[in-house]
């Protein structure tokens, strides 16, 4: 039995019908670009969060978390913005969205469990979301695990879940990612036309130049401790200003501004508009040389481009923060090809690509840097490219 089947159990005193696990994500370039149509090229992690659950017969939810050590109650019919807060905003949400899209869902009784870190960027509220709403399609038979289509629809559900109950304006690229990645592989998400790809991310295949002794690459994820969220307005505030900077060009979004104008374009916006749009269009163009030096394995060239998004986040976006530079710093110090933050940024993680034998070198960088600076003590660790959405037991 797992550790949430067991929690369930004793928490809400009844066995589960089964046990459901969605992934966290890692994006590895394309920051801040889906809410604008942009390009995405994200990861699922090995990390999932676990839902074990059970269909009710009525509209009631019950929700435990072991993390929070708490349960919640509430009628479906009383959720909505900001009803229930919290946590479990994200798991009622997604059972509002699907009878928002027509679905014949009932109550659930459900206990969440995560191995995701909290608060570090790399989307435990879409591994939450997730978990819950492919248990609800398998319990009330909605078929939305059946296909990259059906998976799709069951991902907007569940943005809509996180948008309209829970208050965070993110983009799809998270819910896409726990629902659509594929194992060793990255996902190519177009955030417009919804067309995906999925390009190879084997690092341990891929050795440097010379090849002796190198033992393949890793991705070091780093999370700094330093406390994320996406509901405190930062992220609205520059999502606000992105979207009137596309409206005084006359444009539906940033996707539309030519790169080959890009300069034209910025001198006829203010300054804060101007820093916003050029990291939003660079970074689009920064997705389409990744996937192509992915495809002709130069990890070089993406430890550039991871390089160049880092500055521009930092600098022409403004979502970095101490702890994000110094742990970006560290690692390229101690041997990185590159490195840069990810998600939504403000604190949360950031990840280095590190040939395999520089990677305790990477880590102990990182965490000698967090020291000499009296910070709370980092956590790193190394992942690969993880599986979506499923049915587990």
């Amino acid at each position: 039995m797992t550790r949430a089947a067991d929690a369930h159990v004793r928490a809400l005193e009844a066995p589960p019908t089964g046990v459901w696990s969605a992934p966290g994500r890692v994006n590895l370039i394309g920051e801040h670009t889906d809410y604008h149509g942009g390009l995405v090229l994200p990861i699922a992690l090995p990390q999932r969060t676990t839902a074990a659950c059970a269909a009710r017969d009525d509209d009631r939810l019950r929700v435990h978390s072991v993390q929070a050590g708490e349960t919640v109650e509430v009628d479906l019919a009383d959720v909505g913005p900001g009803r229930p807060s919290g946590w479990a905003a994200y798991v009622a949400g997604v059972l509002w969205a699907l009878r928002e899209d027509g679905f014949a869902v009932r109550g659930l009784d459900v206990t969440v469990d995560s191995e995701v870190p909290l608060g570090a960027g790399l989307s435990s509220s879409a591994a939450l979301e997730c978990a819950v709403g492919a248990a609800a399609s398998d319990l009330f038979g909605l078929g939305l695990l059946e296909d990259d289509a059906s998976r799709a629809r069951l991902a907007r559900a569940c943005i809509r879940a996180e948008n309209d109950i829970a208050g965070a304006m993110t983009g799809g690229m998270d819910q896409s990612a726990s629902l659509l990645c594929r194992e060793g592989h990255a996902l190519l998400l177009d955030c417009r036309s919804g067309e995906t790809s999925h390009v190879p991310f084997d690092l341990a295949g891929h050795h440097a130049p010379g090849g002796a002794g190198t033992g393949g690459h890793v991705l070091v994820v780093t999370d700094t401790r330093a406390a994320h969220a996406l509901n405190d307005g930062q992220y609205e505030a520059r999502r606000r200003v992105s979207e009137a900077a596309a409206a005084a060009l006359g444009l539906v979004s940033l996707r539309d501004v030519d790169p080959h104008h890009l300069d034209d374009a910025l001198s006829r916006l203010d300054d804060e508009q101007a820093r916003r749009t050029r990291h939003v269009v660079t970074e689009i163009a920064r997705v389409r040389a990744a996937v192509e030096a992915l495809e002709a394995g130069d990890l070089r060239a993406v430890g550039r481009l991871f390089d160049a998004s880092h500055a521009s986040l930092r600098d022409d976006y403004e979502v970095s923060c101490d702890e994000l530079d110094v742990s970006v710093e560290a690692a390229r110090s101690a041997g990185a090809l590159g490195a840069r933050m990810t998600g939504g940024g403000f604190g949360g993680s950031s990840i280095a690509l590190v040939p395999a034998r520089s990677a305790e070198d990477v880590v102990a960088a990182v965490a000698e840097a967090f020291a000499e600076r009296g910070w709370t003590p980092p956590r790193s660790f190394t992942v690969t490219a993880g599986r979506a959405a499923a049915r587990d037991s």
